[in-house]
């Protein structure tokens, strides 16, 4: 596994063993990871096809996040960063220290031949396991977030073309559907359709944070007469409806194979939303938290869950006081905006709401 890939700091392979020296300051963990580890832990320990890595750093770790500092890189096994179900991980001392390391077990070892993506004048082989590698959370939960729901900039999204109508004056449409765009578009390329979703804005500064785009739709633009584009539509998730926005499909994709660890630095924010329009956070709930990108946070990044403290009358004083906060849970932050960041709850201690506390753990 390895952390997602950003613009600002791209994570190699090389740096995975500087992690054990950088963690002492990074997570506040001591030079000793002994005393984090279970009590329980196997010796050895045999991937199964639905582990997700948090789950096996959660077999090993008390503290999951210090994943980074205990997984030693296996130089001569190919992608040892990528984790397949039958792969064996056994906990080894050297120097009195603890590390993982990895066995390859038959579904990441093992090859099939597919025709080759190059172009040569002489035969050639692509190499692929035959079982996908484990993600580091769990893929039903957040599939919808990975590479379609996207947070905008709420200008950009209102100026956006938008859906006019339906062929046959149709006001619902779905896949195999020509719709009417006003605006234009570039022929032949394909677009997603999305749909206004929530406006964010930090409770503290009140700064717009950014309004959320859901994700409807793929269409392809099939003509254009002045400002009236035609597209075809190829895959809904929901039924187009007038109204609905076009934009660009975005062309990055979303890794869902990060390793879990501390963020860099002393992050501090809030759960300022559910998503599903709750205001409750239970368990593998998805949530956006007010840091992003900017304040350095990344996918993978662990942040601790606090649970604000209720107001109390002091009789004394005759002053109404909050009590400080409590840690109640955990949550892993699997894609990250300039702004905003998609967040997976992984562990609830208690009942859980927006306003809640994020922070480093």
């Amino acid at each position: 596994m390895f952390r997602n890939m950003s613009q600002s700091r791209t994570v190699h392979l090389a740096l995975l063993g500087l992690l054990a020296s950088l963690a002492v300051s990074v997570s506040g963990a001591t030079d000793n990871i002994s005393q984090y580890l279970k009590n329980d832990h196997p010796d050895v320990y045999t991937v199964v096809k639905d582990d997700t890595l948090w789950d096996i750093a959660r077999v090993f770790l008390e503290r999951p996040w210090l994943w980074p500092e205990i997984w030693r890189i296996n130089p001569q096994i190919d992608n040892p960063h990528l984790i397949y179900p039958g792969d064996r991980i056994a906990l080894v001392y050297t120097d009195g220290m603890p590390q993982l390391v990895l066995e390859r077990g038959d579904a990441g070892r093992t090859v099939r031949m597919t025709p080759s993506d190059t172009e040569s004048l002489t035969p050639q082989i692509r190499y692929e396991p035959l079982e996908s590698a484990i993600p580091s959370i769990r893929l039903d939960a957040i599939q919808g977030f990975l590479v379609q729901n996207r947070i905008v900039d709420p200008v950009a999204l209102s100026g956006a073309p938008y859906v006019m109508q339906g062929e046959s004056e149709r006001l619902v449409l779905g896949a195999g559907d020509r719709l009417y765009v006003r605006g234009v578009l570039p022929e032949s390329e394909s677009f997603n359709v999305v749909r206004r979703g929530p406006l964010y804005v930090d409770p503290v500064t009140k700064e717009v944070l950014g309004r959320e785009a859901t994700y409807i739709g793929l269409g392809q633009v099939v003509g254009q007469e002045d400002d009236i584009a035609t597209m075809l539509m190829s895959d809904t998730r929901e039924e187009v409806q007038i109204g609905d926005r076009i934009l660009p499909t975005e062309e990055r994709r979303v890794d869902s194979t990060f390793f879990p660890s501390a963020p860099e630095g002393d992050i501090r924010g809030l759960i300022v939303a559910v998503v599903g329009g709750v205001t409750q956070v239970g368990q593998f709930d998805v949530v956006v938290v007010n840091r992003g990108a900017r304040e350095g946070i990344e996918a993978g990044d662990v942040l601790a869950i606090y649970k604000k403290g209720a107001l109390s009358r002091d009789r004394i004083s005759n002053e109404t006081i909050r009590l400080p906060s409590e840690r109640a849970g955990l949550m892993m932050v699997f894609r990250t905006f300039e702004k905003l960041s998609y967040a997976l709850t992984m562990v609830t201690e208690r009942p859980l709401a927006v306003g809640d506390e994020a922070r480093s753990p």
